[in-house]
C-alpha cells in the first residue's frame, strides 16, 4: 500500500494520545474520582489538593483525548467520564500495574489492610452472606457517590458521619467497608474506627469501577 509507513505511523500516534493522558498521576486521580460520579472543577481541585486552575488544564486534557464530558448546570460545569469504557481502562491499568510492579506492591502494602480483609475472590460468599442479612457492606463515600452507583446490598454512611452514627451499625455481624477503589484511605480508616469501637470490621479493597469490571468477565 502507498504511504503505509505513514498511515501506520498516523494509527499509533493516535492511540498514543490515551498513554500520554494516563501518564500522569493527578489525571490517573481525576479519572478514579469521576468513577464514582460527575463532580465540578472546584470538587475535583478538593479532593486531588491542587489548584483549580491546574485541576482545569488536567481536565482539558482529558477532554481532548475524549474522555470526559461537561455539562453545564445552573452556574456549574460538572465533569463525568465519556463512557463506561474509560473506567473500565483505569481498573485495567491499575491493575496491571499492582502485578508487575514490585515497588507498587511494596506501597500498598503500607496502607492495607489486616491480613484478614476480603479479596475480590471472596465476592460470591460476600453477596450471599449479604442477601441474607449475615453481614453489612458498608459504604463509607460521600452520599452523592453512593447516590450515583454502589454495590449490591450496600448501606451508605459517609466516613465523616461514621463516629456519630455507630448506633446504627450492628455489633453481631462483621461490616465490610469499602470506598472508591485500592488507593482510596476512607474505606481504611473506617474500619480503624470500628474496630477501636467494639465492631468486627474487615476492608474490601474494590470500589464500583473494580466490582462492575469483573461482574462483566
Amino acid at each position: 500500500m502507498k504511504d503505509a509507513r505513514k498511515i501506520k505511523d498516523l494509527l499509533y500516534e493516535q492511540v498514543a494520545r490515551i498513554g500520554k493522558v494516563f501518564s500522569s498521576p493527578k489525571r490517573l486521580e481525576l479519572i478514579e474520582l469521576l468513577c464514582q460520579g460527575e463532580k465540578t472543577v472546584e470538587t475535583l481541585a478538593r479532593e486531588t489538593a491542587i489548584s483549580v486552575k491546574l485541576t482545569s488544564a488536567h481536565l482539558r486534557e482529558l477532554r481532548t483525548a475524549h474522555l470526559v464530558e461537561t455539562e453545564r448546570q445552573g452556574k456549574n460545569i460538572y465533569y463525568r467520564l465519556a463512557d463506561k469504557s474509560v473506567a473500565d481502562l483505569w481498573v485495567q491499568v491499575h491493575t496491571l500495574a499492582e502485578e508487575r510492579l514490585i515497588e507498587l506492591q511494596l506501597a500498598l502494602q503500607k496502607i492495607v489492610a489486616q491480613p484478614d480483609d476480603l479479596v475480590a475472590s471472596d465476592r460470591e460468599s460476600l453477596m450471599k452472606a449479604a442477601r441474607k442479612g449475615d453481614v453489612v457492606v458498608l459504604d463509607v463515600r460521600p452520599t452523592e457517590e453512593y447516590l450515583t452507583a454502589h454495590l449490591p446490598f450496600a448501606r451508605s454512611i459517609p466516613l465523616t458521619e461514621l463516629r456519630l452514627r455507630l448506633a446504627e451499625l450492628p455489633k453481631d455481624r462483621s461490616i465490610v467497608a469499602y470506598c472508591r477503589g485500592p488507593y482510596c484511605l476512607m474505606a481504611i480508616d473506617a474500619v480503624e474506627l470500628l474496630r477501636k469501637e467494639g465492631f468486627k470490621s474487615v476492608h474490601l479493597r474494590d470500589g464500583v469501577a473494580e466490582w462492575e469490571l469483573t461482574e462483566i468477565r
